[in-house]
């Protein structure tokens, strides 16, 4: 038998490892509730808008879908610069990469900054990349712990507790997922403050999410930052309703000049891969050049999807939530004892008996996450209440099953 390398075989990705077995019940004739996954396409009433999906096929229909530059296409470099500035700090078209989604970019950055011994300390829990892929590199992600009874904040105490020279990225995702907390803007200048203690440390600021914020308080990172370098992370799939077509982007903020080698890094290791989608990056142009005024209508279905979550778990013995302030995501706290202590257990008999497709939260931390599942609140309003429905039918059965 020919070895699998060891970077490989212990890859996990809790979010599509769950589809496994419940791609088998459906192979057998089961209709499943899939709530595990963040793709808003696959939910109703949330299409991709009409005006970027026609730029898309322009670009197909008009042979424009050649290599581009590896950087990106200049027009959609600009237009991204154009609207990071308007977030708050002052972003140039060069400051602009443009990738095949965040987790390319995720990619990319930690190749460029992670060697043996490197540490990255990353929310817990969290999105799995974070966790997978630093190990490529020799490096190893180091938890700070968010506060589960406080709406998931930031434990500031601890990220400081736990930094040291080798910290070379210091990740915040906001809004996070899987909780959906949306740090305050005071909680990001404490943040900024404690790294610019340790020289060689960055931030990456995983924004994908920052246009599903319903609290008000969302910020950017680089835009509060005047001294600290920071990634900042987004792209098209989940504010713009476009995961499928893989285009993201990272934006350095450089505000000391100190990422130059970094810089160059990146570079070279984007020129090596080639490009990312060219008809993909007109449509994302689109969207940025385009009329916003469909997103608040988007937005607010996700809200109201979100508040019917929260009224039925409120009603549901055995599991209780944080409000989540931001996403499409709840982190969703089990109760009983029982499932408590395996909560993966408590996601696959969920499926088996009631085919409803939930994602273990030890699968965003083995310590952090341990006793919640993650919910993707997207479905329609009837979907939802069918899915709570069952999950209030198993978690009383099994109730019952134990007296």
């Amino acid at each position: 038998m020919i070895p699998v390398s060891n970077r490989a075989s212990t890859i996990e990705y809790a979010i599509r490892d769950v589809v496994v077995p419940a791609t088998k019940l459906e192979s057998e004739g089961h209709d499943i509730i899939k709530l595990n996954i963040g793709d808003p396409i696959a939910y109703p009433g949330l299409p991709t808008p009409k005006h970027m999906v026609d730029a898309y096929i322009e670009g197909l229909a008009s042979g424009n879908n050649g290599y581009s530059p590896s950087y990106g296409l200049p027009e959609l470099r600009k237009a991204i610069a154009k609207d990071e500035t308007r977030k708050g700090w002052d972003c140039s078209k060069d400051d602009v990469y443009v990738c095949h989604g965040v987790t390319e970019a995720l990619q990319i950055i930690f190749a460029a900054t992670l060697e043996k011994g490197s540490k990255v300390l990353a929310p817990g829990p969290h999105y799995p990349p974070y966790m997978a892929y630093p190990q490529m590199y020799g490096a190893s992600t180091i938890e700070y712990a968010l506060k589960s009874d406080d709406g998931w904040a930031i434990d500031l105490d601890d990220i400081e507790s736990k930094m040291d020279q080798n910290v070379r990225l210091l990740v915040l995702i906001n809004p996070n997922n899987p909780t959906g907390n949306v740090a305050k803007p005071g909680d990001i200048d404490r943040l900024l403050a404690i790294a610019q203690k340790w020289p060689n440390c960055m931030i990456v600021a995983d924004e994908i999410y920052d246009g599903l914020d319903f609290t008000n308080e969302h910020v950017s990172v680089a835009s509060r930052s005047n001294h600290v370098p920071v990634f900042s992370l987004n792209g098209v799939s989940k504010v713009y309703y476009a995961p499928g077509w893989r285009i993201g982007y990272m934006a350095l903020h450089d505000p000391s000049n100190v990422m130059i080698d970094v810089r160059d890094g990146i570079e070279r290791l984007l020129r090596s891969r080639l490009c990312a989608s060219t008809p993909a990056q007109l449509g994302y142009l689109a969207g940025l050049n385009g009329d916003r005024s469909w997103m608040e209508i988007y937005s607010n279905r996700v809200k109201k999807r979100r508040d019917l979550c929260l009224d039925r778990i409120a009603g549901i013995e055995g599991i209780e939530v944080e409000n989540p302030g931001g996403a499409f995501y709840m982190f969703v706290r089990l109760t009983d004892e029982h499932w408590a202590n395996d909560d993966k257990q408590f996601v696959l008999d969920l499926l088996h008996e009631e085919h409803v497709l939930l994602v273990h939260g030890s699968g965003f931390s083995p310590e952090k996450g341990m006793g919640h599942f993650r919910l993707v609140y997207l479905a329609d309003e009837a979907t939802l209440n069918t899915a709570f429905d069952r999950i209030e039918s198993f978690l009383s059965r099994h109730r019952s099953a134990k007296k």
